[in-house]
């Protein structure tokens, strides 16, 4: 679908979200992934770069599959400035910010639901399909976990068993892509809906103990079931 320059430009200052808050939700992902490093014991090198794929790996994955190049991750002044001190603090006071471990997980939550909203909305700026609009606003939140991940030659943690984490992200990425999309609401209400919406599940999900599902044999299933009634009813 052809978008127009101008549409593009009103759409943006529509959807347009505070520098203030953008710049909160890198934050709490830098802090995340540097205390993932500094409890692995990682030098100051590891620690900023587990910072940056936490603050900025999601957007900078997003902007790439975008075309939106260089990555605004580089050409906006504030951003790593804003990781590199987040790095610093966490690399001097690790201990402290770990005992704050309910207070982290809520802002981790709404952390997810910003770069799911930013990443969806970009997305829907460039007048991209409703699934492309619900793949770029998942990739946007859960971008930078993968990074880590990969630099810590682990599993990635998103496709594991576990609390909701790109589950809430991809729900809250197809509300979007649909209410603001071909339903026609107003943007910015559907993103403060959708927010709160992944931030819910994804606490939830930790506090509850909810898991995200895994594979299941339905068939053999379904066999076991059958199986089990006939024998109750003998």
């Amino acid at each position: 679908m052809e978008v127009s320059p101008v549409d593009v430009m009103a759409a943006a200052e529509a959807l347009r979200i505070p520098a203030a808050v953008d710049l909160a939700a890198i934050v709490v992902g830098a802090l995340t992934g540097g205390l993932l490093a500094a409890r692995e014991g990682f030098a100051v090198s590891g620690v900023l770069l587990l910072a940056v794929s936490g603050g900025l790996g999601g957007g900078l994955i997003r902007d790439v599959l975008l075309g939106d190049l260089p990555p605004v991750a580089l050409t906006n002044r504030a951003y790593l400035p804003t990781v590199a001190i987040t790095a610093a603090v966490t690399f001097f006071f690790s201990g402290w910010l770990s005992r704050l471990t309910g207070l982290l997980v809520v802002l981790d939550a709404i952390t997810l639901g910003f770069f799911t909203v930013i990443g969806a909305q970009k997305a829907q700026i460039l007048g991209m399909s409703t699934p492309a609009v619900v793949f770029i606003g998942t990739l946007t939140a859960v971008g930078g976990a993968v990074i880590r991940d990969v630099l810590l030659a682990q599993r990635a943690d998103i496709i594991q068993p576990g609390p909701y984490n790109a589950v809430a992200a991809l729900i809250g990425a197809t509300v979007l892509a649909v209410l603001a999309g071909p339903v026609g609401l107003d943007p910015l209400p559907v993103a403060a809906a959708v927010i709160v919406l992944v931030a819910a599940l994804r606490v939830l999900s930790v506090w509850r103990g909810w898991e995200a599902p895994v594979a299941v044999d339905l068939p053999q299933r379904t066999r076991s079931r059958l199986t089990h009634r006939r024998r109750r009813r003998r």
